[in-house]
Protein backbone atom coordinates (compact mmCIF):
# COMPACT_ATOMS: atom_id res chain seq x y z
CA UNK A 1 0.00 0.00 0.00
CA UNK A 2 1.04 3.34 -1.00
CA UNK A 3 0.73 6.60 1.22
CA UNK A 4 1.47 9.86 0.87
CA UNK A 5 2.73 11.84 4.12
CA UNK A 6 4.29 14.95 5.34
CA UNK A 7 6.57 15.29 8.06
CA UNK A 8 7.45 18.41 9.55
CA UNK A 9 11.40 19.26 9.55
CA UNK A 10 12.03 19.60 12.81
CA UNK A 11 10.31 15.88 14.13
CA UNK A 12 12.06 14.27 11.07
CA UNK A 13 14.88 12.14 13.60
CA UNK A 14 11.83 10.97 15.68
CA UNK A 15 9.84 10.29 12.84
CA UNK A 16 12.98 8.23 11.53
CA UNK A 17 13.20 6.13 14.44
CA UNK A 18 9.79 5.07 14.83
CA UNK A 19 10.15 4.00 11.10
CA UNK A 20 13.01 1.95 12.25
CA UNK A 21 10.82 0.50 15.18
CA UNK A 22 8.11 -0.28 13.13
CA UNK A 23 10.35 -1.99 10.26
CA UNK A 24 12.62 -3.98 11.61
CA UNK A 25 15.64 -1.25 11.51
CA UNK A 26 16.60 1.13 9.02
CA UNK A 27 18.95 2.58 6.08
CA UNK A 28 18.85 6.17 5.81
CA UNK A 29 20.60 7.34 2.29
CA UNK A 30 20.29 11.87 2.00
CA UNK A 31 20.94 13.39 -1.16
CA UNK A 32 19.87 16.55 -2.06
CA UNK A 33 16.63 17.03 -2.15
CA UNK A 34 16.14 13.65 -1.18
CA UNK A 35 15.48 11.36 1.87
CA UNK A 36 15.73 7.90 1.32
CA UNK A 37 14.77 5.07 4.08
CA UNK A 38 14.68 1.06 3.67
CA UNK A 39 13.26 -0.61 6.33
CA UNK A 40 14.74 -4.63 7.24
CA UNK A 41 11.41 -5.81 6.28
CA UNK A 42 11.68 -4.01 3.07
CA UNK A 43 8.89 -1.30 3.47
CA UNK A 44 10.20 1.84 1.64
CA UNK A 45 9.95 5.64 2.30
CA UNK A 46 11.44 8.45 -0.40
CA UNK A 47 10.88 12.00 0.87
CA UNK A 48 11.46 15.14 -1.17
CA UNK A 49 13.01 17.89 1.14
CA UNK A 50 12.62 21.43 -0.01
CA UNK A 51 14.71 23.19 2.18
CA UNK A 52 15.66 26.98 1.29
CA UNK A 53 16.01 29.74 3.08
CA UNK A 54 13.69 32.77 2.41
CA UNK A 55 10.38 30.92 0.98
CA UNK A 56 7.16 33.23 -1.21
CA UNK A 57 3.77 31.70 -0.42
CA UNK A 58 1.24 32.86 -2.84
CA UNK A 59 -2.36 31.47 -1.89
CA UNK A 60 -5.39 32.05 -4.16
CA UNK A 61 -8.88 30.65 -3.43
CA UNK A 62 -12.32 32.87 -5.23
CA UNK A 63 -12.66 33.48 -1.59
CA UNK A 64 -9.73 34.62 0.07
CA UNK A 65 -6.03 35.48 -1.11
CA UNK A 66 -2.80 35.82 0.99
CA UNK A 67 1.10 36.18 0.07
CA UNK A 68 3.57 36.17 2.63
CA UNK A 69 7.60 35.58 3.00
CA UNK A 70 8.87 32.35 5.30
CA UNK A 71 12.74 33.65 5.96
CA UNK A 72 14.17 30.81 7.92
CA UNK A 73 10.56 29.04 9.39
CA UNK A 74 9.27 32.45 10.50
CA UNK A 75 6.73 34.72 8.60
CA UNK A 76 8.56 38.09 7.98
CA UNK A 77 5.80 39.86 6.08
CA UNK A 78 2.36 38.76 4.70
CA UNK A 79 -1.17 40.11 3.64
CA UNK A 80 -4.21 38.61 3.50
CA UNK A 81 -7.32 39.39 2.60
CA UNK A 82 -10.84 38.40 0.83
CA UNK A 83 -12.92 39.48 -2.23
CA UNK A 84 -16.09 38.54 -3.16
CA UNK A 85 -16.62 36.14 -6.73
CA UNK A 86 -19.88 34.93 -7.08
CA UNK A 87 -21.00 31.68 -6.85
CA UNK A 88 -22.73 29.35 -9.97
CA UNK A 89 -26.54 29.70 -9.93
CA UNK A 90 -29.19 27.66 -11.79
CA UNK A 91 -30.82 30.33 -13.88
CA UNK A 92 -30.91 29.59 -17.64
CA UNK A 93 -30.59 31.67 -20.41
CA UNK A 94 -29.63 35.31 -20.59
CA UNK A 95 -29.27 35.12 -16.40
CA UNK A 96 -26.59 32.53 -16.48
CA UNK A 97 -24.72 33.83 -19.14
CA UNK A 98 -24.64 37.32 -17.41
CA UNK A 99 -23.37 35.57 -14.03
CA UNK A 100 -20.90 33.48 -15.85
CA UNK A 101 -19.25 37.14 -17.35
CA UNK A 102 -19.46 38.47 -13.20
CA UNK A 103 -17.90 35.67 -12.04
CA UNK A 104 -15.03 36.02 -14.71
CA UNK A 105 -14.65 39.91 -14.19
CA UNK A 106 -14.27 39.06 -10.47
CA UNK A 107 -11.96 36.33 -10.63
CA UNK A 108 -9.91 38.34 -12.94
CA UNK A 109 -10.23 41.42 -10.47
CA UNK A 110 -8.93 38.90 -7.49
CA UNK A 111 -5.66 37.27 -9.73
CA UNK A 112 -4.78 41.37 -10.18
CA UNK A 113 -5.36 42.00 -6.58
CA UNK A 114 -2.88 39.21 -6.09
CA UNK A 115 -0.57 39.84 -8.48
CA UNK A 116 -0.22 43.53 -7.13
CA UNK A 117 0.62 41.98 -3.43
CA UNK A 118 3.11 39.95 -4.92
CA UNK A 119 5.06 42.25 -6.51
CA UNK A 120 4.79 44.12 -3.10
CA UNK A 121 6.08 40.95 -0.89
CA UNK A 122 8.08 39.10 -3.32
CA UNK A 123 10.32 41.35 -5.41
CA UNK A 124 13.02 40.08 -7.28
CA UNK A 125 15.48 38.69 -5.40
CA UNK A 126 13.84 38.47 -2.06
CA UNK A 127 12.96 34.18 -2.22
CA UNK A 128 14.61 31.48 -3.50
CA UNK A 129 11.72 29.77 -3.71
CA UNK A 130 8.10 29.80 -4.48
CA UNK A 131 5.24 27.84 -2.94
CA UNK A 132 1.71 27.82 -5.12
CA UNK A 133 -1.78 27.06 -3.21
CA UNK A 134 -5.38 27.05 -3.42
CA UNK A 135 -7.08 27.27 -6.65
CA UNK A 136 -4.73 25.93 -9.38
CA UNK A 137 -6.11 27.58 -12.38
CA UNK A 138 -5.98 31.37 -10.00
CA UNK A 139 -2.89 30.82 -8.98
CA UNK A 140 -0.92 30.18 -12.04
CA UNK A 141 -2.73 33.01 -13.76
CA UNK A 142 -1.08 35.54 -11.05
CA UNK A 143 2.03 34.09 -11.81
CA UNK A 144 1.42 34.94 -15.95
CA UNK A 145 1.74 39.00 -15.21
CA UNK A 146 4.85 39.53 -16.34
CA UNK A 147 5.93 41.73 -13.33
CA UNK A 148 6.40 38.71 -11.56
CA UNK A 149 8.61 36.91 -14.31
CA UNK A 150 11.36 36.36 -11.58
CA UNK A 151 9.22 33.77 -10.12
CA UNK A 152 8.97 31.14 -12.89
CA UNK A 153 12.29 29.65 -12.67
CA UNK A 154 12.43 29.59 -8.84
CA UNK A 155 12.13 25.71 -7.18
CA UNK A 156 8.29 25.47 -6.24
CA UNK A 157 6.20 23.30 -4.39
CA UNK A 158 2.25 23.38 -4.31
CA UNK A 159 -0.36 22.61 -1.77
CA UNK A 160 -3.59 22.89 -3.96
CA UNK A 161 -5.59 21.54 -1.24
CA UNK A 162 -6.02 24.18 1.31
CA UNK A 163 -8.87 25.90 2.36
CA UNK A 164 -9.80 29.54 2.05
CA UNK A 165 -7.10 31.47 2.92
CA UNK A 166 -6.31 33.49 6.17
CA UNK A 167 -3.43 33.97 7.92
CA UNK A 168 -4.26 30.94 9.85
CA UNK A 169 -4.04 28.96 6.34
CA UNK A 170 -0.98 30.93 5.35
CA UNK A 171 0.51 30.18 8.65
CA UNK A 172 0.03 26.22 8.09
CA UNK A 173 1.48 26.77 4.66
CA UNK A 174 4.60 27.74 5.21
CA UNK A 175 5.03 25.06 7.66
CA UNK A 176 3.85 22.77 5.44
CA UNK A 177 6.51 24.23 2.61
CA UNK A 178 9.25 23.10 4.63
CA UNK A 179 8.17 19.51 5.92
CA UNK A 180 9.69 16.28 4.12
CA UNK A 181 6.89 14.62 1.88
CA UNK A 182 7.12 10.97 2.13
CA UNK A 183 5.97 8.51 0.10
CA UNK A 184 5.79 5.43 1.65
CA UNK A 185 5.40 1.94 0.63
CA UNK A 186 4.75 -0.57 3.15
Amino acid sequence: MTRLIEVDAHRLDRWVDGFAARHDGVTRSVEPGRVLLVGGDGARAVGETFEHEHIGLVLVRRGGHAVGVDEGGELTSHTCGTRYVQSRTKAGGWSQQRYSRRRGNQADSVVSAVAELACKHLPPGRVDALVLGGDRTLAEQVLTDPRLAHLGDLERRTLWNLPDPRLSVLEDAARRSRAVRFTLDD
